[in-house]
C-alpha cells in the first residue's frame, strides 16, 4: 500500500498517510481541519545492469592490428 505525503494551507502540519490506489486523497486536516494537498517529492532511482549509459550502446571501436600476410606454402620437391 503507497505511502503518501500532505501538508496543511493553514497550519503547515505534515503527515503521511497509508492509502490504497483506489482511496480518493484527503481532504482535511487532522489537526485544523483546514485544508491539505498533496507533496510530491523527487524518487531516487538506480539504474543497474548494462545499456543505461551513452557508452554502453556506443559503438565499440576495435583496436586489433590486421592479421599478419599469410606466408607462401613451401613446395614439395
Amino acid at each position: 500500500m503507497p505511502t503518501y505525503q500532505y501538508a496543511c494551507n493553514s497550519c503547515a502540519h505534515e503527515f503521511e498517510a497509508f492509502q490504497s490506489f483506489s482511496d480518493d486523497s484527503l481532504t482535511q486536516c487532522p489537526e485544523c481541519q483546514g485544508e491539505i494537498r498533496k507533496v510530491y517529492t523527487a524518487v531516487g532511482v538506480v539504474f543497474k545492469g548494462s545499456g543505461f549509459y551513452k557508452t554502453d550502446s556506443a559503438v565499440k571501436k576495435t583496436t586489433t592490428p590486421p592479421a599478419p600476410p599469410a606466408a607462401p606454402a613451401a613446395s614439395a620437391d
